[in-house]
């Protein structure tokens, strides 16, 4: 028997379809004798012990995380470098996260959840402040794998951030698991509840509480779903009648769920869904009441500026508050890791397509999970396109310049290059030049990678831009009220927008990510130069 299993193994490995690392070391990398000496990046280490990380029970573990400061440098020899500033230290949940970025990945993500004592002992989850993101008890350690930039999932949260209700906070990590170097992480926050998170009530059993708040997501049929009464469409509306759109429960939890809770936002998304399938363009957009057209369009355009191939149809993250606060729908941006032309498949890659088109290749590609009818009704009102085209102005104008958006993908590529970090994972995942999938592009290099993605999304603004009527050319530095002048009316709107608070996208002239008195100059440069 040991001899078959022997045999087995070394079949699978020369097929490529196991790796010498697998279940029984927990996924270790390709190289364990990667050293870090020092890093601009917080070091993270979990002890297991040996034990193995199962992806539906939770183990015990201990984690530590080392973080003397953002552009401070952190030691792994706590020893030789004493007084160092420890962020968090103590018991975890932990347990391994993801569908095909677990299953088609050999770098494996985590979720985790801080504990009062191990779970063996009655341990409880606690609320914990990570990195500066905010107390919460539900985080997670994405790990990019076939994203070779490491950086799509950050670079989408960044654009999405300044226009969205919630986008997810991360930050960069480098992890040890068992004293092995696993490589660069990204400690994020997740879609979730909380003071930090989607501030919602918990739903109560009757009236205005009962309304609010859920969070749902369309995604595959897995555990407990509701499954809607209409099909995905094809690009001319048709149904298709043997595939369907289905929603899981994510806060509450199913289990947490009672029947009236269950029962009322079931006919809340059959409301919002009836409104959108029965929508003519010559008819009234009765839907605006059941879902927040502007999130819709920013949601829209984070999924069709990166061309993300789960667009829509997985990942769909989706909430609702209270009726008294607000009794709309709204989407969040989330998992876009294959997004900005990382994938090879229902031509995902091609920068001059919309995505929400797409259920005719997918559905000639076998694809089970098409994109909801939704994004076809919305996008067959005039009224709506017309918001959309004005949307992306805005858009364009402001954090999506390109020069700002190519200062991002830098910044972050700076992250990971300045210290080292990058090229301590690519040691011990050696993937250069290799195909991983889903790639389309295989990098010789990370500059390779960075510089590639970066011509793409360059191409795809620029096709976007033609498609939604916008002139880049005409855009003029530091016209932050949109009247086509620059003059002392826009200094006067930064004014505005610094007395009241208000972090608006057009107001951040200079492109450091806040609305400031630097604004105000740099009005005033151009009021003077032009």
């Amino acid at each position: 028997m040991r001899r078959l299993l022997l045999l087995v193994v070394a079949v699978l490995m020369l097929t490529g379809t196991a790796r010498a690392s697998s279940w029984w070391d927990n996924y270790a990398p390709d190289n364990k004798k990667v050293q870090l000496t020092s890093t601009n990046l917080p070091i993270v280490w979990i002890q297991v012990d040996g034990q193995y990380i199962d992806s539906n029970e939770r183990i015990t573990a201990r984690m530590k995380i080392l973080h003397n400061g953002f552009g401070q440098l952190n030691y792994a020899d706590t020893v030789a470098h004493p007084g160092q500033k420890i962020d968090y230290e103590g018991y975890i949940a932990l347990r391994y996260r993801g569908s095909a970025s677990f299953s088609m990945s050999d770098k494996k993500p985590y979720s985790f959840r801080p504990l009062t004592a191990p779970l063996e002992a009655g341990g409880e989850k606690k609320k914990v402040d990570i990195l500066g993101m905010g107390k919460d008890n539900n985080w997670a350690l994405l790990a990019p794998y076939a994203d070779k930039s490491m950086m799509r999932d950050l670079l989408a949260f960044e654009l999405a951030r300044p226009w969205m209700e919630y986008a997810p906070q991360g930050r960069y990590c480098e992890l040890f698991l068992d004293g092995i170097y696993y490589g660069v992480y990204i400690l994020s926050e997740v879609v979730s509840k909380g003071k930090h998170r989607i501030d919602l009530h918990d739903p109560g059993d009757s009236g205005d509480e009962l309304t609010g708040g859920y969070i749902m997501e369309i995604d595959r049929a897995e555990g407990v779903t509701h499954v809607s009464k209409y099909h995905p469409v094809s690009s001319k509306g048709s149904p298709y009648n043997n595939l369907y759109i289905y929603f899981q429960y994510k806060s509450p939890d199913y289990d947490e769920l009672n029947s009236q809770q269950v029962k009322y936002i079931k006919n809340r998304i059959d409301k919002m869904e009836s409104s959108l399938w029965n929508y003519r363009p010559s008819g009234e957009a009765t839907y605006e009441e059941y879902l927040d057209v502007t999130n819709f369009i920013d949601y829209q355009i984070a999924e069709e500026l990166s061309h993300n191939v789960d667009a829509y149809r997985l990942s769909g993250k989706f909430f609702k508050r209270r009726d008294s606060e607000d009794p709309r729908f709204k989407m969040v941006v989330w998992d876009m890791n294959l997004a900005y032309g990382n994938a090879n498949y229902n031509e995902a890659w091609r920068t001059d397509t919309w995505v929400y088109k797409n259920n005719d290749i997918m559905y000639s590609a076998y694809e089970t999970y098409l994109i909801p009818f939704w994004w076809y009704k919305l996008n067959s009102n005039p009224d709506y396109t017309a918001a959309l085209k004005s949307r992306w102005a805005q858009y364009r104008r402001s954090n999506l310049r390109l020069e700002r958006v190519m200062a991002v993908v830098d910044s972050l590529s700076n992250v990971l290059t300045s210290h080292g970090a990058e090229q301590r994972n690519s040691k011990a995942w050696p993937r250069w030049g290799v195909w991983v999938w889903p790639n389309y592009h295989v990098a010789s290099s990370y500059a390779d990678e960075v510089a590639w993605l970066k011509q793409w999304i360059t191409d795809r603004i620029a096709w976007m831009d033609s498609q939604l009527d916008f002139d880049p050319s005409a855009v003029l530095q530091g016209d932050v009220n949109g009247d086509g002048e620059v003059s002392i009316a826009d200094v006067n709107a930064v004014i505005d927008m610094i007395l009241t608070g208000s972090n608006e996208p057009n107001g951040d002239v200079n492109g450091d990510g806040e609305v400031g008195i630097a604004d105000v100059n740099a009005v005033t440069d151009a009021i003077l130069n032009k």
